[in-house]
């Protein structure tokens, strides 16, 4: 059943002090899911976003943020768990429920392949972005932008979207129907009015010649066939890609800032580990769409688009191996260099290209999940992230196996399985390093469980393989009442070769509810991280009165 957000209070500060934080969770279940589908009977204004103007805005935004010295701020849209609940922006995938690796391949298919439905009417060129492109509605009557790609650089873009889409999709957000597909010039029929449109709108007549002259220069199959990407037009009415900063003011289920939302926060992590360094607004697309349930009812949803640029192809384009490491225009690395006189070795400059077809400039080796950037600082989400929003992302990434991945992989259809194998493997590499990076830095646990007095957590560095320190692990549980006061000794215990950990009995603070904050203390070598867990018995009313029910469960998680 969906619920409202409910949000929990922090009274103090977030230090990490010598009892517990002044912070408490209601006795409630965790929220699983947002109310933000809310009947919006006007259409909100669509946004245009000037990409110039935006970049540019990226850039003095850095300077002027930076001057300012902003106080940092946690994340909103997060539940008593510290997780994301599902909404219009992001629904709870991997890890939530089983995800066989067919239905990663297929990914957000709804309709399925426009490729068995020939042949094809073109109705219009597309309209924006780099890529050679038509909307065509396919022998079913469905509609699909075709995108083609940069000649000289066969399978590179069509693969780095199909993969990405795929795996952001699992991870748990709004993307569109992308298919690579092949094709012939005689799969192509002109409509009537068919017309070629330009970013000014205006439309001139699209013939038989012209076409042919726009698809002669790209690359084609041993067999002859041109390949592409069929992107299903989504449902609804578009309004642009969404604001970095603050919200649509005329959608009242917009309620939390953009620069505040985990889920776009979070997302740095996913990009960074995809490569994805083509980020702005207009890589993202807002829908006003109908509700399923009732059709007279609407409201708006929030999709991540265009992915081509991903998996090293932007580096691989530009001839730029800086891209993903450096801004297009990265002042501080300028004078980094001028004060060495270029003499120090940069990481970038070890990238290697694969040189396999269909595979950008896409590495593990030269890879710094911490220091990654996108190609200018334009996106705010991402310059206000924090470590704890780039920990909930890191986890998700963790779930991912190796043939989930290689599912995602199929998807791209690369022509040498060579490609398809040194994908996986890159992909492989760069999760673990994206996923141990994180968990270094604010808490390696997940998956807390009280077992009759004994609290259960998985160390995700252990249960993954990430590094050989289950040996060098230990946790220590001390547990406070409600008013965070210390009830009887710490336990202390040795990690679990598996990664699955238990520590007790503990001792429990009093009340009917017996509300309980366990500070959990990870240990190893140079390290120490700590989690609060927050613990009480669930409350059930009765018309006649409340009646504690049952052993206590995990009602909250804190990260300090």
């Amino acid at each position: 059943m969906r619920r409202a957000l409910l949000l929990a209070a922090a009274v103090g500060g977030c230090a990490r002090p010598a009892t517990a934080p002044a912070v408490r969770f209601a006795n409630a279940p965790a929220v699983d899911a947002v109310d933000d589908r809310r009947d919006v009977p006007r259409r909100p204004r669509a946004r245009t976003v000037h990409v110039d103007l935006h970049h540019l805005d990226g850039y003095f935004g850095l300077v002027t943020r930076a001057l300012d010295l902003p106080r940092s701020r946690r994340a909103q849209g997060v539940n008593a768990l510290d997780e994301v609940p599902d909404s219009t922006w992001f629904t709870n995938r991997i890890g939530v429920r089983e995800l066989s690796p067919d239905e990663i391949r297929r990914g957000p298919t709804v309709i399925g392949s426009p490729e068995p439905h020939k042949p094809w009417t073109i109705h219009s060129t597309k309209v924006g972005g780099v890529a050679v492109g038509f909307i065509i509605t396919d022998a079913r009557g469905e509609k699909f932008v075709l995108k083609f790609e940069r000649p000289g650089f066969p399978e590179v873009e069509t693969g780095a979207d199909a993969i990405a889409n795929r795996l952001l999709w699992a991870a748990g957000y709004n993307v569109p129907e992308d298919h690579v597909v092949y094709l012939r010039e005689g799969d192509l029929v002109l409509a009537s009015d068919a017309k070629i449109k330009d970013v000014y709108g205006n439309a001139y007549p699209l013939g038989r010649a012209e076409l042919l002259r726009r698809l002669a220069p790209f690359d084609r199959a041993p067999d002859g066939r041109l390949r592409a990407l069929a992107s299903r037009m989504l449902d609804g009415a578009p309004l642009g890609g969404h604001p970095g900063m603050g919200v649509r003011p005329d959608d009242p289920n917009d309620r939390i800032p953009h620069e505040l939302r985990r889920d776009l926060r979070g997302a740095y992590a996913f990009f960074s580990w995809l490569d994805l360094g083509d980020v702005k607004e207009d890589n993202t697309l807002d829908m006003y769409v109908a509700d399923p349930a009732d059709p007279a009812r609407h409201y708006v949803k929030h999709y991540l688009i265009d992915f081509g640029k991903g998996l090293g192809a932007t580096a691989m384009f530009s001839r730029d191996p800086r891209r993903g490491q450096q801004y297009v225009f990265d002042a501080p690395d300028l004078l980094a260099s001028l004060a060495t006189m270029g003499l120090a070795q940069r990481a970038w400059e070890r990238r290697a290209d694969p040189r396999l077809r269909g595979v950008g400039l896409f590495e593990a080796e030269t890879y710094d999940p911490g220091a990654w950037k996108p190609d200018t600082p334009a996106y705010l989400p991402f310059r206000t992230a924090d470590a704890y929003d780039k920990l909930w992302a890191a986890r998700i990434i963790s779930r991912f196996t190796r043939a989930q991945l290689r599912a995602a992989v199929d998807a791209a259809r690369f022509s040498d399985p060579r490609a398809a194998a040194y994908v996986v493997d890159t992909l492989v590499a760069r999760q673990r390093a994206t996923v141990l990076h994180w968990l270094r830095r604010v808490s390696p646990l997940d998956r807390f469980e009280l077992r009759r007095g004994w609290l259960c957590f998985d160390d995700l560095v252990i249960e993954r393989g990430l590094a050989p320190v289950a040996g060098a692990t230990r946790y220590r549980v001390m547990p406070h009442d409600a008013a965070g006061r210390p009830v009887g000794a710490p336990l202390v215990r040795r990690a679990n070769a598996t990664g699955r950990s238990c520590v007790g009995p503990l001792a429990l603070g009093g009340g009917a509810e017996r509300y309980t904050i366990l500070r959990v203390d990870t240990e190893r070598l140079d390290y120490r991280s700590a989690t609060f867990v927050h613990v009480a018995r669930g409350a059930e009313a009765t018309a006649a009165r409340a009646v504690v029910d049952g052993e206590p469960r995990v009602i909250g998680i804190f990260r300090p």
